[in-house]
């Protein structure tokens, strides 16, 4: 039965359908009394009235929400976050969905930007939620986080198929200073320094990362965007410096930032200071401010590069861009025969399936051997004999899976032809084949 309170505001606004506020606060009003399914009407009605109203949007968002219906919650969420002035409470909704979803991390994220706009919005029920530590001396001690992250590879360039040239590029960056140190200082060159591989994903730059670190036989620290961000303002900025200093403390290191766009968008794109502050602490790191980064080496991968801060590219931080292409014929038969190994096969031609797959990343080259063991498998099953993996089957998979990196190429091509004025995507243009 409904309170009398909205059934005043549904009599008020039958007088005046197009008065928006009343509107919203009827809607708003059906929110707090548990009837998400009859806001969700009124905030539609809201958005026929003023299609751009951020309250009513926000609002349809939480009668979704309250409904379970996350998808569409998202949807608007994102369109929110995007806007040039989006309401505080959109994180902290956005944040509370994420939790539903099982992503805490990002979820602590979107909740520390709502609170950085609107400090009011402390939610502990959510913190709790989350198992934020509230004490940073909570935080297990610099050395043993390093220990738990920090791995010996056992595969050097010799594991690496193919890619000759990215190879002899990061032979000559960050191998050989390590290996013949008094040969680089005598010509002033210091040994370590960071290094920015970008290409299409799938493409084997986390792989030739952990291959450069068994190199040299140094630590590898492979690092997500996820293992530094902290809701609490500063503490991220704490985790950064922590990190780099127990590298420091266990040279030769690898520092491995994947998707390091993530973290070092144009700074012009961050929305709230505390976003800014934490590319400048990484900054700072990179270039090794009060500290010594010799024999620290610092690989980023990002399949967006056209996104990262031009600060990145100075000299002594990411100075030398290498691009990662496709797997070549060499590299693509190799992982095909690491695909198909020990699966029941009968004389495949890895090196003719190879030739077949130009474009197709390393990622690709699974998804087809996949989706030639989903055939074999229901094959067997019907006729109750071991199928074998032939050639030809591979062949004919071909034609149902596509490389995943045309669609990055698209991308690439135009800011290779139009957004090219230092040289930095020339490599992407010899691989189309372009000639500018």
């Amino acid at each position: 039965m409904e309170s009398e309170i909205i059934k005043n505001l549904r009599e008020a606004l039958s007088h005046t359908p197009g008065n928006l506020p009343l509107r919203l606060l009827l809607a708003e009003t059906l929110l707090k009394h548990g009837q998400p399914a009859e806001a969700e009407t009124e905030y539609k009605e809201a958005l026929r009235l003023s299609p751009g109203d951020l309250k009513a949007k926000l609002g349809l968002a939480k009668a979704f929400f309250g409904q379970e219906k996350y998808s569409a919650a998202a949807v608007i969420l994102e369109e929110l976050a995007a806007s040039a002035n989006p309401p505080a409470e959109t994180f902290l909704l956005h944040a509370r969905l994420l939790v539903h979803e099982k992503q805490s991390a990002k979820a602590a994220e979107q909740y520390r930007k709502a609170l950085s706009l609107d400090p009011s919005l402390k939610d502990e029920t959510l913190e709790d939620l989350l198992k934020v530590r509230r004490d940073s001396e909570t935080h297990p001690e610099e050395d043993d986080a390093f220990e738990e992250m920090a791995e010996r590879p056992k595969i050097d360039f010799s594991d690496v198929g193919g890619m000759q040239k990215v190879k002899d590029e990061i032979n000559i960056k960050l191998v050989l200073p390590l290996q013949h140190p008094e040969l680089y200082a005598a010509y002033g060159k210091t040994i370590g320094g960071g290094l920015l591989l970008y290409g299409p994903p799938g493409c084997g730059k986390t792989h030739l990362a952990r291959a450069t670190a068994g190199q040299v036989k140094a630590r590898f620290i492979s690092v997500g965007i996820n293992d530094i961000l902290d809701m609490y303002i500063g503490q991220s900025e704490q985790k950064m410096h922590g990190l780099f200093e127990a590298a420091r403390q266990n040279k030769p290191c690898v520092l491995f930032f994947d998707e390091v766009d993530a973290l070092g968008a144009s700074r012009s794109d961050m929305r709230t200071s505390h976003s800014r502050m934490l590319i400048n602490q990484f900054l700072a790191e990179l270039d090794g401010v009060n500290s010594n980064n010799e024999g620290l080496l610092i690989l980023g991968a990002t399949n967006a590069p056209w996104h990262l801060d031009n600060a990145f590219r100075r000299p002594g931080r990411f100075d030398r861009i290498i691009f990662v292409p496709p797997p070549d014929q060499e590299a693509r038969t190799e992982i095909l025969k690491l695909q198909l190994r020990g699966k029941p096969q009968r004389d495949v031609d890895c090196a003719a399936v190879a030739a077949k797959t130009k474009d197709y990343s390393g990622a690709d080259l699974k998804a087809l051997v996949d989706a030639v063991v989903e055939d074999k498998l229901r094959e067997t099953l019907s006729k109750g004999v071991v199928s074998p993996i032939s050639t030809s089957d591979l062949l004919k998979a071909i034609k149902t899976v596509q490389p995943s990196t045309r669609e990055w190429f698209s991308t690439a091509r135009n800011y290779a032809l139009y957004s090219n004025e230092s040289g930095l995507y020339n490599e992407v243009l010899d691989y189309l084949g372009i000639k500018k």
